[in-house]
């Protein structure tokens, strides 16, 4: 059985600091109980639960250490950050690609979403070592997940989304993808301080800054649309950049991902229709925050793109966003985003395909359930959006 009092003892004993975030310890004790109980992992999917929340633990721990010592970390200012976000599958990963071909944007490199610490505006010498670790650890993670390539798109040094950092709170709402934890994903939603959660994730971004060139942050995660009136109270400036596709194709794909993730921790096949219907309401849940909030007058604070039309003209789609953003697109940022995008056609890496149905889910039922979220926006069915840019 999992342990929250363990997981922390081994943490602190690592670091060699004590933990003293108030507050977090009810998340993981919610998180560990749902593993416990709703997962049901076998031995070695346990093992790999206990060492990934005690690594994320040490993480926070480590940068509870870094304030210590150096208390004018805790001064550095996150201006205007920029989040990249949309409903999980919708197009975020390939647009936070896009915003990375301009070096105006800071974003978090996959190597620090692992090892954040030391600074590296502290210790230049370790980059090398953490770039040369998370090529290794990708390397021994490929032959475990079938088509991992496909599955999403990342690298070495690419941009890395927020999951890790909102792990360190235990307030990743990514859990329930990778792990069968409805009751966690339920208090998640329902009773969990994401406000606190994202101030340990503004910590992390002091600690990456610091030292180095003010940059303005592009902080892309999916799953920043279930807490955007938090983040607001944590990064008062922060702006949105919201993808928007087809729900139907989105519910397919991140059941897919979660079917795939979660079976990699069982040693016996698991049931694609229970990852259908947590992946419905999963959806469901974060469609709900989104609509509350872009029809609330803090809706102002989001720049929506069309998925198909980012995938047909990139270099246009991110201009508008840029202007929204009221900053302008140079030349060489255009050419460098219409590059990436000629290097990196769809299915460049493999074809990820799924079907719905796999699921136990009705597409015209999903569809018809999601109306009025794709109403709002104008969102077509996958197929019809794909035609309007190509036809």
């Amino acid at each position: 059985m999992l342990s929250g009092a363990a997981i922390v003892a081994e943490a602190e004993a690592r670091v060699g600091v004590g933990d003293s975030d108030a507050g977090l310890r009810t998340n993981l004790e919610r998180l560990v109980a749902s593993l416990n109980e709703d997962a049901k992992l076998p031995a070695f999917g346990e093992a790999s639960a206990h060492k990934a929340l005690v690594d994320r633990t040490a993480d926070r721990l480590e940068a509870i250490k870094w304030l210590r010592n150096h208390p004018e970390i805790g001064r550095e200012t996150i201006a205007q950050p920029v989040f990249l976000t949309g409903l999980p599958r919708s197009g975020t990963t390939f647009f936070q690609y896009l915003f990375d071909r301009d070096t105006r944007f800071r974003l978090i490199r996959s190597w620090e979403g692992i090892t954040p610490s030391p600074p590296p505006g502290y210790d230049a010498e370790s980059v090398r070592r953490r770039k040369a670790e998370e090529t290794e650890r990708r390397r021994q993670s490929r032959p475990h997940i079938e088509g991992f390539d496909a599955l999403h798109l990342m690298d070495a040094d690419g941009p890395e989304e927020c999951h890790a950092f909102m792990e360190h709170s235990y307030a990743a709402a990514g859990f329930h993808n990778l792990f069968s934890v409805p009751s966690y994903f339920d208090y998640l939603m329902t009773s969990l301080d994401l406000t606190a959660a994202y101030r340990v994730h503004k910590r992390q971004l002091q600690l990456l800054q610091w030292r180095m060139p003010q940059p303005r942050w592009a902080l892309k995660y999916p799953n920043h649309v279930i807490a955007m009136r938090n983040i607001l109270e944590v990064y008062p400036d922060a702006r949105f950049v919201m993808t928007h596709r087809d729900p139907v194709q989105t519910l397919a794909s991140i059941s897919k991902m979660s079917f795939t993730l979660r079976g990699a921790r069982y040693d016996k096949p698991i049931d694609p229709k229970v990852v259908g219907q947590h992946m419905f309401d999963f959806v469901r849940r974060h469609i709900d925050r989104i609509m509350a909030f872009c029809t609330s007058p803090l809706g102002s604070r989001v720049t929506h793109v069309d998925y198909y039309r980012a995938i047909d003209n990139p270099a246009k789609v991110v201009a508008e966003v840029h202007a929204s953003l009221g900053i302008d697109t140079p030349p060489a940022v255009s050419d460098a985003v219409a590059e990436w995008h000629r290097k990196n056609p769809k299915n460049a890496r493999g074809a990820n395909s799924y079907a719905l149905e796999q699921y136990g889910l009705d597409r015209d039922a999903v569809a018809d359930r999601f109306s009025d979220y794709m109403r709002h926006f104008d969102i077509p069915r996958e197929q019809e959006g794909l035609q309007r840019v190509t036809g």
